[in-house]
């Protein structure tokens, strides 16, 4: 599954990003996110997002992995209300 937000409010901007997606459980680590995610990040370059923001919980280690893989830089996490750690990258579109 995944989510394509074409604009950012101060929510998506602090916790949410451009782009959300999910895997099933039975189907990870089979590659499937980064995939998805890389498929997505080319979406957004039709739409005309060039820096797309991508987050994910701090303990996702295997979804920062994923992000790490497509180009992502982290930036400066943010903690939300329920005291959860957001991790925020950028992902620079590029020609490529």
């Amino acid at each position: 599954m995944v989510d394509i937000r074409h604009e950012l409010n101060d929510f998506l901007f602090r916790f949410g990003g451009h782009i959300g997606y999910s895997v099933r459980p039975s189907e990870r680590r089979k590659g499937y996110a980064t995939l998805i995610l890389k498929l997505a990040l080319a979406k957004c370059k039709d739409i005309g997002i060039n820096d797309c923001l991508v987050t994910c919980d701090e303990d996702n280690i295997g979804s920062a992995k994923v992000i790490l893989n497509n180009g992502g830089i982290e930036d400066q996490s943010e903690t939300d209300i329920d005291g959860i750690v957001k991790r925020r990258f950028w992902i620079k579109i590029t020609n490529s």
